[in-house]
């Protein structure tokens, strides 16, 4: 009897273990950035890879960028090809046309690994995930202290509300019509 509790603690363990190891696949990544835009301090980077996890490996970036208020700035949408490394800086290509012409200094950003639209990336008001697509993102931030530190972007879950807000978000931007509020996906490896 001992025995089989053992045996049996041991497989609920290693299954615990296991299930902590595993991570489901995602579309959608979060980020933050801060202390951008500043005088002196550095620029940080958002780098992007389409890790090719998708059976169409060309996917879009859709990028969305919110202030520290919670209102999108920005957003726009990136084509990336397996395994090409996107370098974006956030403040050239993420933060210089902001919707509503208030320089941005912190906020987060947000990535959706989308279908292409006839092999371009429009502007994304709308989404479309691809089954078991994946963007990786890794981000540098400037710290409070001037320190620039880099992390992975965060793996998150895209319910079907966020990706509606999303969507509808970014068409406001558009609906707008000044011109304002679409970023600049032109980074380095694109």
């Amino acid at each position: 009897m001992t025995r089989k509790l053992v045996v049996v603690c041991s497989l609920f363990v290693a299954l615990m273990v296991f299930a902590g190891l595993a991570q489901a696949q995602s579309p959608y990544r979060v980020d933050y950035f801060a202390n951008a835009s500043l005088s002196g301090a550095p620029n940080a980077t958002l780098r992007l890879d389409n890790d090719g996890s998708a059976a169409d490996a060309t996917l879009c970036a859709d990028i969305y960028v919110f202030n520290a208020n919670e209102e999108i700035t920005e957003c726009c949408s990136i084509l990336e090809t397996a395994d090409d490394l996107l370098t974006l800086d956030v403040n050239t290509n993420l933060l210089s046309n902001p919707a509503n012409g208030v320089a941005v200094s912190s906020g987060v950003i947000k990535i959706v690994a989308a279908a292409t639209t006839g092999g371009t990336c429009p502007v994304p008001t709308h989404i479309t995930t691809v089954a078991g697509a994946e963007i990786q993102g890794w981000a540098t931030h400037i710290q409070n202290n001037g320190a620039l530190t880099e992390t992975a972007s965060q793996v998150s879950n895209l319910s079907s509300a966020e990706e509606s807000r999303l969507a509808k978000l970014c068409g406001a931007v558009v609906a707008a019509d000044s011109g304002n509020g679409i970023c600049n996906g032109t980074g380095a490896g694109n």
